[in-house]
This record gives structure tokens, sequence and C-alpha cells, in this order.
């Protein structure tokens, strides 16, 4: 897998250096056990990240295998990509939540272009014409920005006419690594585009850092539903480096062994044993197979496509 080989290369160096490197203002707060119903509740997200691996003449017609029949009533509006240029991805209407669903495919190891995505690490501004009113102070990884402006104006219009069509109250972003990242940003880019009655939910799996803590602080305060899963030592979440000015926004549940997970405080902040910032201090201490899951039962890759 070229993806998971590259990676550690290209960031094996920094992430060892991480725990020398001086790291920001930690604040000590306590984890919350997440409940057995609480974390069989997020099964239906997990399916939707794993169902955006999938190529788009599968999920056009909703006919992906176990991923699209876990949430069969799903009606698919827009779909595309092609698995290396642009990741795939999917649009629709969840009739049960009422809910636009937007997804994105993560990295595909058989495909260069996408692992060139994720080893690209410098920072740049969001472009205010897809963020509007951004600060100039925010800050997020160029690789991942520029991935997810290819694909922003369509899937925001088929949003909004699916709003429109449909009467949705709520927009719900998902996605697997770097699907991971272009979710939150999404969900972002959706409560800067969307009309404030609208709600956005966003539920992400082995994410990397997307931006500085300038954008945590911001994604923070527009974007309060919105949780990010961490599968027991998958390296990926402490990806790029805290010391080369990333920090995650709020929201971390870390399945500590199957059938146990915790909600960790604050953003990049928690030191508790059991959230994945101590888990893992560096990239020698992860396990990425369990990037890969199992997420409560559920594996999420090309692989897992059935």
């Amino acid at each position: 897998m070229r993806f998971l080989s590259t990676t550690a290369v290209a960031w094996a160096g920094s992430l060892l250096f991480l725990s020398a490197a001086a790291s920001p203002t930690l604040h000590l707060r306590d984890v919350t056990p997440v409940s057995a119903t609480d974390l069989a509740g997020l099964a239906p997200y997990t399916q939707f990240a794993r169902a955006a691996y999938c190529d788009p003449s599968k999920t056009t017609n909703w006919s992906c295998g176990e991923a699209c029949s876990a949430n069969s009533g799903f009606q698919p509006a827009l779909t595309g990509g092609d698995g290396d240029a642009t990741q795939y991805y999917f649009v629709g209407y969840w009739p049960s939540q009422n809910a636009v669903v937007v997804a994105h495919q993560g990295t595909d190891p058989t495909q260069f272009l996408s692992d060139e995505t994720d080893i690209d690490i410098p920072m740049t501004n969001l472009d205010s014409s897809l963020f509007p009113g951004v600060s100039s102070t925010v800050l997020v990884h160029e690789g991942f920005a520029n991935e997810h402006a290819i694909t922003a104006a369509q899937i925001l219009t088929t949003t909004k006419s699916l709003i429109s069509q449909k009467g949705a109250t709520s927009v719900i972003t998902v996605g697997h690594s770097l699907g991971g990242a272009l979710a939150e940003l999404d969900a972002l880019f959706m409560t800067l585009n969307l009309p404030s009655n609208i709600h956005v939910k966003s539920v992400t799996y082995g994410t990397p850092r997307v931006g500085n803590p300038a954008y945590a602080s911001l994604f923070d305060g527009k974007v309060p539903d919105f949780k990010r899963v961490n599968n027991e030592k998958d390296p990926i979440p402490i990806v790029p480096g805290r010391f080369l000015g990333f920090q995650h926004p709020h929201g971390e549940i870390h399945i500590i062994q199957p059938g146990e997970a915790v909600s960790c405080p604050g953003d990049d902040d928690a030191t508790d044993a059991q959230c994945t910032i101590e888990t893992v201090p560096n990239i020698t201490e992860g396990n990425i197979l369990n990037h890969l899951g199992p997420y409560e039962g559920i594996y999420i890759g090309t692989i897992f496509c059935t």
C-alpha cells in the first residue's frame, strides 16, 4: 500500500521529533465514556464513509453492496471522481433524517496522486470565494484545500437543490482519512454558504489534522455538531505534527477497543491516556491497520467496498 509506506517515510522524522518539540499549552479536562447506544448510533455514518470508497458506477444507483444496503433508503443525486486526481464523492438525500449527505473517498493506496495530496503539507489561506469572511490568520493544509476546491461548487449547487426539492433541514458530511479532511472542510464550507436554519453535522474517521489553531478555533465556533472518530492506535490522526503548526478542532471520539470508547475534551489538548494524542505519541507507537477499522465492526477502505 503506497500511501501507508509513503506517508510513514514522509512524516516519520517529524513525528518522532514531535515528542521532543515544544507543544501548545494543554488544558486538562475529564474524558467522558461513550455509551453503547451512542457508539451503535455511529454505524449509519460509518457505512456512508465506507460507501464513499466505491466506484461512482455503483453509488449512482446505490448498489455498492453492504455499505449501500445499510442505508437502503438513501437517494443519490450526484456522484463523481476518478479515485486519483479527484477522490470519489457522492451527494444525496437521506429521507429518514431529512438530510442531505455529502461523502468523500479517503486515500486509495493504489493511486499515486492521492498519495501526493496527503504528503503535501504546506499551509495556505482558505479561498475567500468558497469560505467568505474568513480571517487571513486561518491556515489549512494546502493539498486538502486544493482537493476540496475541485468539487466544492458542484457539491454546493446539488446540496442547495436537494434542500429546495426535499425540504431537507440538515446537511451531514462524512469521510475517512483524506475523505475525513475533505468532510471537515465541507462542514465549514456548508456552514458559511447555507442559510443559518440549515443544521450542519459532520462525522469523520481517522482524519489527519487539517489546519492551524486559528482554523480549529473557527471550526469549533462554526460547527459544534462534529465528531472525529479515531480507532485504537491509528497514527493518521496525529499527522501533520503539531510542531508544524497544525491542530485538530474539537470532537474526538476515541475507540479504545471494540465496544469501549471515550469522548475527549477540547481540541488537540487532551492529555488523558485514553485519548489519541497520548495513546499514539509518535508514529512508531501506532498501528496503521487500525486506520482501516474496525469501527465498531465496520472496516473502511477500497477493499471493503462490498
